[in-house]
């Protein structure tokens, strides 16, 4: 092993094996050429970004993880719209910028689509593959392009939205690691398609719409009414440190993080957590992956054998007929696992005790112990409402889920 970080130094989770080899390109070429170092030796790759949504096994990594070191975000318009005319403000980034610098920088500058998503951890290039979402948006709905490296046919390509397959936390990139027995080993923990940067179709507009009613709640206002940006933006950021679904901004004072997030959004968060907790300090509760499972979208007929008080909204399942998108919290709530559920007491791997969808790092817990936790949880579900939880992260290593 190599002088390398250790997974638990680079996750918000803070576990994981060491790593064999570990490099932060920062150039697209530089990137470009990692990635096939990599695979023209046929070794393992990680390309990595906060690592936020990834849970990997605490064995060593015996293959090469890649950091896109670059932090741009540029206005690809120069000009502002003409009065009257199209609103549309098209801003690209770079695959390793920081997602909430892109959301603190769109909302400074005036523009409109993407302040819901204030808050998520990780980088622009995983904003995509995963097709994050929060409070009444998609990254999806704000895509124009992705430019990736297709690692089969080794050429750049620049993908539409209807190239990206964008579904509920999911893409043509996120699917194409996986085909219908799992994980494809040739690709495996990267997509084949490896994305370099990103472009963005927002509005001129410094004020959005309020599409969730947590969201409206919080504002003192109704569904559908139109907020400034900022007032949303400071809004989100609140709700989620008060779920403790706000990235520990002390994780960038470790020597492997820092630099990989603008000083001032880091005080931002801080200001966000000591306005919502009166604390600004270390707390596990933020030491997760975020939501560790997806909300389930089942069919009307299993929506219908649910208790009347569950949570419904209309959804779509995968072959597009009509669904029913039910809370992945609620289940496991209301199957016995309440906030702090731990499976024994003191036990280092535990539910947060201020979200059930959070699996968390007490301190020194193991990949294995997170993994022993989502299983109970999930069979619990499925014992009680006859549904199957699926993890939302990225499951790395050496066993199965």
């Amino acid at each position: 092993m190599t002088i390398s970080p250790s997974f638990a130094q680079l996750t918000t989770i803070g576990v994981g094996g060491r790593i064999a080899r570990f490099e932060q390109p920062d150039s697209r070429v530089g990137v470009i050429e990692s990635v096939e170092d990599a695979d023209s030796k046929g070794l393992p790759l990680c390309v990595i970004g906060g690592g936020s949504n990834m849970l990997v096994a605490d064995e060593d990594f015996m293959g090469v993880v890649v950091r896109d070191a670059r932090r741009d975000i540029m206005v690809l318009d120069e000009a502002a719209p003409v009065e009257g005319g199209d609103t549309t403000v098209h801003i690209a980034a770079s695959a390793g910028a920081n997602w909430d610098d892109l959301v603190e920088f769109s909302v400074t500058i005036g523009l409109e689509g993407i302040e819901g998503l204030s808050g998520i951890p990780g980088t622009v290039g995983a904003s995509v593959v995963q097709n994050i979402g929060a409070y009444g948006q998609e990254v999806s709905s704000t895509v124009s392009s992705v430019e990736v490296w297709d690692r089969e046919k080794k050429v750049v390509l620049e993908l539409g939205p209807d190239e990206l397959g964008f579904g509920y936390r999911t893409s043509a990139l996120k699917r194409s690691m996986y085909d219908a027995s799992g994980p494809v080993s040739r690709y495996f923990p990267t997509p084949r398609y490896v994305v370099l940067s990103v472009s963005f179709a927002l509005r001129h507009s410094d004020v959005g719409t309020v599409s969730f009613s947590q969201l409206a709640h919080a504002l003192q206002v109704e569904v559908g009414a139109r907020v400034p940006t900022h007032l949303i933006r400071r809004q989100v950021l609140e709700v989620r440190a008060s779920k403790g679904m706000l990235e520990d901004p002390h994780r960038y004072d470790g020597d492997w993080m820092k630099g990989m997030r603008r000083e001032e959004n880091i005080e931002a968060s801080l200001h966000a957590l000591r306005r919502t907790l009166d604390a600004d300090g270390w707390d596990r509760n933020r030491c997760s992956c975020g939501s560790f499972f997806m909300n389930p979208i089942i069919d009307p007929i299993s929506a219908s054998s649910l208790p009347e008080n569950a949570p419904r909204f209309e959804a779509r399942l995968a072959d597009g007929g009509k669904g029913v998108k039910t809370s992945a919290a609620w289940l496991i709530d209301q199957a016995g696992f309440h906030k702090g559920y731990a499976l024994i007491d003191g036990a280092a791997a535990s539910l947060s005790t201020v979200h059930t969808l959070a699996l968390t790092n007490r301190g020194d817990a193991r990949a294995a112990e997170v993994l022993e936790l989502a299983r109970t949880i999930r069979n619990g579900v499925r014992s009680r409402f006859g549904i199957v939880l699926v993890p939302e992260p990225v499951l790395i290593g050496d066993y199965t889920f």
